[in-house]
């Protein structure tokens, strides 16, 4: 399957069923425009908007469509009066032996591989498929500074078996690490990510065959980091993001690819126009999907008037590297 150059985010959104009804609808939209990737996360508005993809799949042949997700932040069900948060997690997670409290980072995120294989299961009946396509463990630099770096890795490598296995029993095809600040940042700065690691313990736990085969970070125009920082050391060279991912053959998933559109309003007057097109949106978006070594730029959709705004830019070429560079003189 060729994936889109556009992906439809699930992030933003009230937990309510207005806001299913119309992630359901732009879900229908986007893939009637030929979109065909499709990003959320088992926390992402309560677990909502798994359900609501879920409910628009439906719709659609399994073959046709790319599905990712994420575990690592714990779910918190929606607001009960008669069972507060802590009740939930001993109900859910601690008594049958998923997760302790002491699994726990930050008082909200974990990654052992019991849990991992727990919210897998959760997300796959959510989402009614039986694999997806993508699996990413959730922001992991969350437990760096927590952990420190050996036991970090060894932790890393620990849910990497567990994908594995995943792959091996066919609830998923692929994993990767969905990340904020990890790559962004350069070594030896707070959350620093370095792809040769992960890529060391992906070898170690599923041999040189395995299955780590994608990376998401945010890309767009106010953080471009990922197009202009080298913040990657690989192979004795210092290089970006980008540049380290396609040198190790992995795919790229951006997110905040409109900055949630905060951006747009910092956009001068005329830049759509100058580069062919319509909107703020289109403009930012256009940037994201065109810089080299993207394979989505994910935007959060939940209506569908914004899928039509957005789905526009697809029909248009993206901009060459050179004129990339250009926009940051």
């Amino acid at each position: 399957m060729e994936l889109s150059s556009l992906g439809l985010g699930t992030y933003l959104g009230a937990s309510s069923d207005a806001a299913d009804a119309a992630y359901v609808e732009a879900a229908s939209a986007f893939f009637a425009t030929g979109g065909n990737v499709f990003d959320t996360a088992a926390n992402y508005r309560d677990g909502r908007s798994e359900r609501a993809l879920g409910a628009a799949f439906k719709a659609f042949r399994r073959e046709d469509f790319f599905v990712s997700t994420k575990a690592g932040y714990i779910p918190m069900p929606e607001p009960n009066p008669d069972e507060g948060p802590r009740a939930w997690f001993h109900r859910v997670l601690e008594g049958p032996g998923i997760l302790s409290v002491d699994d726990l980072v930050d008082g909200c995120h974990a990654m052992t591989p019991r849990y991992l294989a727990h919210q897998l299961d959760i997300s796959r009946q959510a989402l009614g498929v039986d694999t997806l396509d993508l699996f990413h463990l959730h922001n992991p630099e969350q437990q760096l500074a927590h952990l420190g770096p050996e036991a970090f890795y060894a932790r890393i490598e620990q849910a990497f078996e567990a994908c594995e296995g995943f792959v091996a029993a066919g609830k998923i095809r692929a994993y990767g690490v969905a990340t904020w600040n990890g790559f962004r940042v350069p070594p030896g700065s707070d959350g620093h990510l370095s792809l040769a690691r992960l890529l060391e313990a992906a070898a170690r736990a599923g041999g040189k065959d395995h299955h780590f085969r994608w990376i998401q970070l945010p890309l767009n125009l106010a953080m471009p980091e990922a197009f202009l920082a080298p913040t990657q050391e690989l192979g004795g060279e210092t290089m970006t993001i980008l540049a380290a991912a396609q040198a190790s053959g992995l795919s790229v998933q951006t997110s905040a690819s409109i900055m949630q559109a905060r951006i747009l309003r910092q956009l001068p007057d005329g830049f759509a126009e100058a580069l062919g097109l319509q909107t703020p949106a289109q403009a930012a978006l256009q940037f994201t999907r065109s810089c080299p070594g993207v394979t989505t730029a994910l935007c959060g959709m939940g209506r569908a008037a914004h899928v039509a705004e957005n789905t526009a830019v697809m029909a248009h070429p993206k901009l060459d590297p050179i004129a990339l560079e250009s926009l940051f003189g």
